[in-house]
């Protein structure tokens, strides 16, 4: 266990897990073996972390949230209450011939959540997507396909809506690029963002 770490006295912590220096980990959360969590994470009240799961740095994990097998998060992430990580594509408890299913009876969907993105409230991740960099994905939302880089989605299913600047502010259009890629705004700290046409046109723009 690294320096500064605070584990509440109701969490259940493997002792195989990895712990970055300054995490908290606060009540009723678990944390299985295996899971490697970075340093300046806070795991809010009832977070499960599933075996082998890998969580980068300064990473914000708001209560009630469900991280299993599959998934890896890279650093600075925010993701909300009640959020839940999928890793079965075809879930099923039994086998056709009605026995209980084993570790060797499915194969796990991965899923990777990059760089500065925010998961909103209550959202489904379903196996086997991206979220880019700095996206933002509405609360309720079910995401069912990877997400761009600075992408904005949200609804059932998430579809993609705009794009966000790091800040969390929406990009504004400042025009396009000699080489196609569509220049974007923010309105509050006036980031640049450039964004491949081909992205630029999911949203209907």
């Amino acid at each position: 266990m690294e320096p500064g770490v605070r584990i509440h006295p109701t969490a259940d912590v493997s002792p195989e897990a990895t712990i970055g220096a300054g995490t908290s980990i606060w009540h009723q959360a678990q944390v299985r073996e295996g899971a490697c969590i970075g340093h300046h994470c806070v795991i809010g009240k009832g977070v499960y972390i599933d075996f082998g799961v890998r969580i980068g740095n300064h990473v914000k994990i708001q209560n009630y949230v469900s991280i299993y097998h599959g998934v890896t998060i890279q650093d600075g992430v925010f993701i909300g209450p009640h959020v839940c990580f999928t890793n079965d594509k075809r879930p099923r408890a039994v086998n056709p011939d009605g026995s209980l299913k084993g570790a060797e009876d499915w194969v796990v969907s991965e899923t990777l959540v990059l760089e500065g993105a925010a998961i909103g409230a209550h959202s489904v991740i379903v196996c086997g997507t991206t979220i880019g960099r700095w996206a933002m994905v509405g609360a309720g939302s079910v995401v069912t396909r990877d997400v761009p880089d600075y992408g904005l989605v949200w609804g059932n299913p998430a579809r993609l809506q705009g794009f966000v600047c790091p800040c969390g502010e929406r990009l504004q259009e400042k025009g396009s690029h000699r080489d196609g890629d569509v220049l974007m705004v923010c309105p509050k700290c006036g980031t640049e963002i450039r964004i491949p046409i081909d992205v630029y046109q999911k949203t209907g723009g």
